[in-house]
């Protein structure tokens, strides 16, 4: 049973628990194919007929795929699902193979000593939305016709779209009018929309009640599981048209980039109004106005049967002599009289939902929470008196983070550098480095700060394998890319953080990336597993790129604090220091082979150690010396 307070998981011996894993996987956002090309229209719009067992690897190759994972010094997969693979084809109607399958997935990781915790994803609302997540019967209940979204303008659709998909496009959609009135109505949808009703339910009901129960029944078939350690709550949420002061206006965007509508122009566009609006893209000093675009066909609805648009129902808008005409711009802003905040009114009492549900679903057992918020916005709070409240054993600050230029150019020199909560640019890399560790500290103390002892695990980190023009695809070159994940990795160890990367896709290809919306993120290509490409020589890691960045040695489990954690890619280096505490248990440390080809030394200060081999290399078992104030371990590389 692992806890989180004093900012460290924790096991059942009291060991601080420094988890390194990895996302499974990027092809969980859809539904199983055995290639990922596009879908047809006809089978994109055929929902009822989508699967998501298969995801993340076919089971006849998931022992392949997980001991893959293991001999790589994994310990812990944020296993992807979403809420339409669990409840694809109506309210209340539960895809079971899909339940079984997952079963047996994590039946399996658990065979391999991998720990879970399970990750409701969902990116812009769902697959029609420009996306996934949530099943297409949420859109349709609301009075949206699924096949006029992306004409209409309500969202950009890869699906309808085609190839080539516009780089780093997709998180525009959050201010499409799909995604953003779909979210406002999830978490707010009785204060914003109280006239619409859902069989009987207003939205807010509605909508969360299926998703809670979904996620809690699922929490409850893996309970049995001792390596199931937590649920997310949702996995980056949008906070829609929530508390912004005046509808004509962009007021907020996770991203600009591409046609960049203000919440009155999207809901004009989608009743039929084709609107001008501002396109934005990248220029010299940030995200620029760069022209404009029509958003939209005139008499086209994204409405089904050309229905009304539910903010026009609500008062919003209207339309006045032949135009529409924006009457209450700021609807959104006020509820009963004062500003809404979208973390402490919404957010943190649809955690608390989630956690309530969760407990009582797994009954006997108590499992973490993984508590994210919308990305580089307010971080949410929490008490540990709330964990009494929900059942949970405790909350983990699981917040996300990404070296911006390089996923949004796809480009890596490791010169350059933005931090998009302080507008800042960080030129040098010396620089760009300490800012790295700088916003990854941040996060940490946010959840020792805000959330009461929170430990945190960064939930996503990486970065796309096909950047630079994708030259290591022609070449099998991977070092610009170990460069950039050893930058990243270096950033962990100094706060000594837990983290998954993003992402391990088994159907990963060249051609196809990730085969959702252009991203190629994935540390595993099965290209390169059939070219037989082995960083490390080894045919066991065939199929690994950039091995070298991510697959580091580490401190699995400390009998006592963790004060530093720091490696060296270069000379195969690795130092760490700990204080110990009185139980007199043993410490653990992963050390991979693919740095160490000749082998190492071990060096100690008040400890002494013993080392078994392990899959992908070996493990070092520390035990403090008795009385000892600190204590110190240091690998070298041999050098013949």
């Amino acid at each position: 049973m692992i806890e989180s307070h004093d900012g460290w998981l924790r096991d059942e011996a009291g060991r601080a628990l420094i988890l390194r894993g990895c996302n499974v996987g990027g092809d969980c956002k859809t539904p199983y194919r055995k290639d990922n090309a596009l879908p047809s229209p006809d089978e994109f719009y055929d929902y009822a007929k989508a699967s998501f067992t298969g995801r993340p690897f076919p089971e006849a190759k998931a022992d392949e795929h997980l001991d893959r994972l293991a001999r790589w010094g994994f310990n812990v997969l944020r296993f992807l699902v979403t809420w339409e693979g669990l409840e694809p084809k109506g309210p209340g109607l539960y895809d079971d193979e899909y339940y079984d399958y997952i079963e047996r997935i994590v039946a399996k990781a658990s065979a391999r000593g991998l720990k879970v915790f399970i990750d409701p994803h969902q990116d812009v609302w769902s697959r029609w939305t420009g996306g996934d997540g949530a099943p297409a019967w949420t859109l349709e209940k609301v009075g949206f016709s699924l096949r006029n979204l992306h004409r209409s303008g309500a969202a950009f659709v890869h699906e309808e779209a085609g190839d080539p998909y516009p780089r780093m496009l997709w998180p525009a959609n959050y201010n499409r009018l799909a995604c953003a009135t779909m979210f406002t109505l999830f978490f707010a949808g009785d204060d914003f929309a109280p006239s619409l009703r859902i069989d009987g339910q207003d939205a807010k009901t509605f909508l969360q009640g299926h998703y809670i129960a979904a996620v809690a029944r699922l929490a409850g078939r893996l309970a049995k599981y001792d390596n199931v350690i937590g649920v997310d709550t949702l996995n980056e949420p949008g906070d829609g048209f929530i508390a912004l002061g005046d509808a004509s206006r962009l007021q907020r965007a996770l991203t600009k980039n591409g046609p960049m509508p203000s919440p009155f122009e999207a809901m004009m566009a989608g009743s039929g109004y084709a609107v001008d609006v501002n396109v934005f893209g990248v220029r010299r000093g940030g995200q620029r106005i760069i022209g404009q675009a029509r958003l939209g066909e005139a008499g086209l609805s994204a409405w089904a049967d050309n229905g009304d648009c539910i903010w026009r129902k609500e008062g919003v808008w209207d339309e006045v002599s032949g135009k529409p005409k924006l009457l209450k711009p700021g609807h959104f802003g006020s509820v009963r009289g004062r500003k809404p905040n979208f973390v402490s009114d919404y957010l943190q009492p649809f955690a608390r939902s989630v956690g309530e549900a969760v407990s009582k679903a797994a009954e006997s057992k108590r499992f973490l929470l993984f508590v994210e918020s919308v990305p580089n916005q307010e971080h949410p709070r929490w008490l540990n008196s709330d964990n009494g409240k929900t059942g949970i054993r405790g909350v983990v600050n699981a917040g996300h983070w990404y070296d911006g230029i390089t996923l949004l150019l796809k480009h890596w020199s490791g010169f350059l550098a933005y931090d998009p909560e302080t507008g800042r640019f960080h030129f040098g890399p010396r620089a760009v480095r300490r800012y790295f560790a700088e916003h990854l500290a941040r996060i940490r103390r946010h959840g020792l700060a805000a959330m009461d002892g929170a430990a945190t695990l960064i939930g996503e980190f990486g970065l796309p394998f096909d950047m630079n023009g994708a030259k290591a695809y022609r070449s099998g070159d991977y070092r610009l890319q170990v460069d950039a994940l050893s930058a990243y990795y270096d950033a962990l160890d100094a706060s000594l953080l837990s983290a998954t990367v993003w992402n391990y896709t088994a159907s990963n290809t060249h051609a196809r990336g990730d085969g959702w919306n252009g991203e190629d993120l994935s540390v595993f290509c099965r290209d390169d597993y059939a070219a037989g490409r082995s960083e490390s020589g080894n045919p066991a890691d065939a199929g690994g790129r950039a091995l070298r960045g991510f697959v580091r040695p580490f401190a699995r489990a400390v009998a006592g604090t963790p004060t530093l954690m720091r490696f060296s890619v270069r000379t195969g280096k690795f130092e760490f220091e700990f204080i110990p505490d009185a139980s007199g248990n043993s410490s653990q440390i992963f050390v991979p082979a693919i740095h160490y080809p000749q082998g190492f030394s071990v060096s100690v200060k008040n400890c002494s150690y013993s080392m078994d081999g392990i899959s992908g290399g070996n493990q070092i078992h520390v035990l403090a010396d008795e009385g000892s104030a600190s204590c110190r371990i240091v690998i070298r590389r041999t050098v013949p």
